[in-house]
């Protein structure tokens, strides 16, 4: 897993969004943030900078929020690894989203901003494809 720069966020990886609306969590990723097969998962709102979307544990998530402001849906983890992105989202088949290291409870996908764009010019990044 690179660090795109030093002091910078850690990259699992980019995951294109599947034609059935579905995005392949990496491995690492998935291992770091301890997400299981049938795993309830929630979606919270990325930051306006980078837009996307936070993915956590639905257990954790809901016990350290009770008033979950920031939370846009639940879903679940299938089989896989893999995750069906709730219309609330706004993405479409072919969209490319980076994974980064959120805080320590949510897995980041970021749309655009300034660490996706460093990222593209790092072509020895991974790309999950669901």
């Amino acid at each position: 897993m690179p660090q795109l720069a030093k002091g910078g966020k850690w990259v699992f990886g980019w995951v294109l969004v599947g034609p059935e609306h579905t995005i392949r969590i990496p491995p690492a990723a998935a291992a770091e943030y301890g997400f299981m097969d049938g795993m309830g998962l929630v979606f919270i709102r990325g930051s306006r900078t980078s837009g996307g979307f936070g993915l956590g544990s639905q257990e954790l998530l809901t016990s350290l929020f009770p008033t979950p402001t920031r939370f846009l849906t639940q879903g679940c983890l299938q089989p896989g690894g893999t995750v069906q992105l709730p219309e609330e989202i706004g993405l479409k088949a072919g969209e490319r989203l980076l994974a980064v290291r959120g805080s320590g409870h949510a897995l980041g996908f970021l749309q655009r901003g300034p660490i996706n764009q460093l990222a593209q010019q790092h072509t020895q990044i991974e790309v999950f494809v669901s």
